[in-house]
């Protein structure tokens, strides 16, 4: 197997089921090709605890690109290897520009390796409500008093979620100032629209190229199927969405595959191992 090539897919709609997990099917055929000498890892915006609960079975040897690669993690212990956070400036100017935080979002704060998500208890919006609702055995989920204890600690990574009407003059306002990233995006479960901002330069597409150059790979080849994977797209080699990818990451692929309901990504990597025998 061709060692110099980096696999690396998207979770969320790419490489998980509808229902939020990986099949025993792609667990074991990605254990089986990593074992056997694939270059293999994710991309996601989510965090590494988030991820784990859904790739913990997966025996990956390099780093997982987290927080839409703000964070590059441990698949294995959850360890936060190499982490972007925002300057004190930007701290600042983030307070001044979203005063509905409270109510429709989050900071992911660093305190050493350890990582909370710190959110103030008020009338929150139906649709971050729900998403406190789903994930109440979250223990990164820590109550402050107000927005200026939100960024306590090392801040890292700011989440909005409710709806486009609500986030929409908000993504006006940040998306303006060109030190950080931002994106915006609806939940591919749910009608609810995401607005995540994180320190500038931390994309998948950076990260994916990072670990090109610090690992010395040939080539880079990804799977996605959303928005924030379009850069990811354009940076690779080859790029792959499934069947149900929105139309603008189908139309940057070099092809289209099954869908994720049918472990594309998985049938993909073995066609390649056989490729290679």
């Amino acid at each position: 197997m061709n060692s110099k090539t980096l696999y690396v897919t998207d979770l969320d709609g790419t490489l998980m089921h509808n229902d939020l997990s990986v099949s025993d099917y792609s667990v074991s055929t990605i254990n089986e090709l990593v074992e056997k000498g694939m270059a293999f890892t994710y991309a996601t915006a989510r965090s590494i605890n988030s991820a784990r609960t859904i790739t913990g079975r997966l025996n990956l040897k390099l780093p997982v690109i987290t927080r839409n690669g703000a964070v590059l993690a441990d698949n294995t212990t959850g360890a936060c290897l190499e982490k972007s956070v925002f300057t004190k400036d930007e701290v600042k100017l983030l307070k001044q520009l979203i005063p509905e935080l409270p109510r429709c979002g989050f900071v992911s704060c660093f305190f050493g390796d350890e990582m909370i998500k710190a959110y103030v208890p008020v009338e929150h919006t139906v649709c971050f409500q729900g998403y406190l609702d789903y994930y109440k055995n979250d223990r990164a989920k820590t109550e402050v008093p107000d927005l200026e204890s939100m960024f306590c600690g090392i801040p890292g990574y700011v989440t909005l979620i409710s709806s486009k009407e609500d986030l929409d003059p908000i993504h006006e306002r940040v998306r303006s100032y060109p030190g950080w990233e931002c994106i915006f995006q609806k939940d591919i479960y749910r009608d609810e629209y995401w607005l995540e901002i994180c320190p500038q330069n931390c994309t998948k597409a950076k990260a994916v190229l990072k670990l090109k150059e610090e690992y010395g790979f040939d080539k880079v080849v990804v799977f996605g199927d959303s928005v924030n994977d379009i850069p990811m797209f354009n940076a690779a080699d080859e790029a792959y969405a499934v069947s149900n990818a929105i139309e603008e990451v189908k139309k940057a692929a070099t092809e289209v595959i099954g869908s994720n309901e049918e472990d594309a990504v998985a049938q993909f990597l073995r066609s390649r191992l056989e490729e290679s025998d």
